[in-house]
Order: structure tokens, then sequence, then C-alpha cells
């Protein structure tokens, strides 16, 4: 797990801010990104996620695991705050899942609730979890997927996937039957599968984000 680092105020609002919730993949999405020349920096604290140019959740575990950590460190309203004022954010596997209301996984505990909807799980005569590489069905247009084409392969570990009750679905999976696992709502994104761990696929995913903030941190 990657630890929090001092970085000067002037650095990070260039950055890109990985929270660090105590649940997550950190060092090596900070190196994907950092790969693709988009400088980040792993943080716990509020007030530098407030400064960032964007942000990532990032997560592998139980659903109210990362809830509990997330309200014990006290990121639930940065999150929930710089989602509002359009800075971009990606979700990355439990990350999206925690966007939102709430999980079969951890029933009464409430996810971030930014998006209307559950996390369920995995239906069907299929080993679970999903583990390994599966082909990503685009749904709709986003310039997540720039330079992406159908059916592009990246890598899953999941139990449980999103079901919204908005029109935010941009790309599905099947496994055996088609699910979402990818959603857009404004700057706001979430992925199932795990880029920094996707080759070359899951590098240019980073490095669309990577632009997205870029551009978005251009205009503030």
């Amino acid at each position: 797990m990657g630890r929090d680092i001092y970085v000067p105020t002037r650095l990070l609002l260039k950055m890109i801010a990985i929270i660090n919730y105590r649940m997550g993949n950190l060092r090596s999405v900070q190196k994907a990104l950092e790969k693709q020349g988009f400088p980040a920096f792993i943080t716990s604290s509020p007030e530098d996620i407030d400064k960032s140019a964007g942000v990532i959740l990032p997560g592998v575990g139980a659903f109210g695991a990362a809830m509990r950590n997330i309200r014990e460190l006290g990121l639930e309203d940065a999150i929930i705050r710089n989602i509002k004022i359009g800075k971009p954010l990606l979700g990355i596997c439990l990350g999206l899942q925690i966007l939102f209301e709430e999980s079969e996984e951890s029933p009464g505990v409430k996810g971030l609730g930014v998006v209307r909807g559950k996390v369920v799980k995995i239906k069907g005569q299929v080993r679970i979890p999903h583990m390994g590489w599966n082909s990503l069905h685009i749904v709709k247009p986003s310039p997540l997927f720039e330079g992406i084409k159908e059916g592009e392969m990246f890598y899953f570990v999941h139990s449980y996937y999103v079901l919204p009750e908005e029109d935010v679905i941009i790309g599905e999976t099947d496994y055996p039957d088609l699910f979402p696992v990818a959603i857009q709502k404004g700057k706001m994104f979430g992925i199932q599968f795990h880029p920094e761990k996707s080759s070359y696929w899951g590098l240019k995913i980073l490095n669309n984000f990577g632009r997205i903030v870029k551009c978005w941190s251009s205009q503030r």
C-alpha cells in the first residue's frame, strides 16, 4: 500500500489525488499514471484532495469496510464536494461500487450515494469471483474511451457489479450475462476493471482520464 507524502500546494494544483482509505492498489495506480505523464500523489487529507486537479478513488475489498474507513478518515464530505464542483473523478473496482447507494455485500451500510442504484452479486453458473481478462462492450461514447475499440480486453477481479437506476452506463461485459462495468455522470467516471493491470488498453484509459483532468484544470 502506498504512503501519504507531503506535496507543496503549488504542485497539488496540477496533480491527481489518489485517495488512501486503507483499501486499494495505490502505488501501482500512481506509477501507471506517472508512466503516462500525469503526476499523482497518494493522500488521506481532505484539504489536499480539494487542492488537486483530479481524483482517483481506487479500492480492493469489501463495501462495508471501505465505507467505514472513508468515514473514520473524514473523507466522505471531501469526495462528494469535489464531485459536486465537477472535478474529474475516476472510481476503480470497489471505488466504482462505493459511489452507489448500497450493496448486497454489506446490508445496511450506506454508500456515497452520488449515483442512484445498488451493487448486486454476480449470478449464474459461473465461477466467483469473476477473475481474469474479459471484453469491454462500449454502450455510449465517452472521453474515457477515446481511441479504444469495441471488444478490447481488460482485467477484472470482483464478485459484485453495479446496477444503476439512472442513465450513466457507458460500458458492459458479459459473465455470462451482460452487466455494467463502466459509468459516467458528468466528469465522474467509474470502471469495474483494473486499468493498472490491463496492459496497453488499461494505460490508455488512465491516459484519457489524465487528459480529462488536464483539460478541466486548465479551465479553472
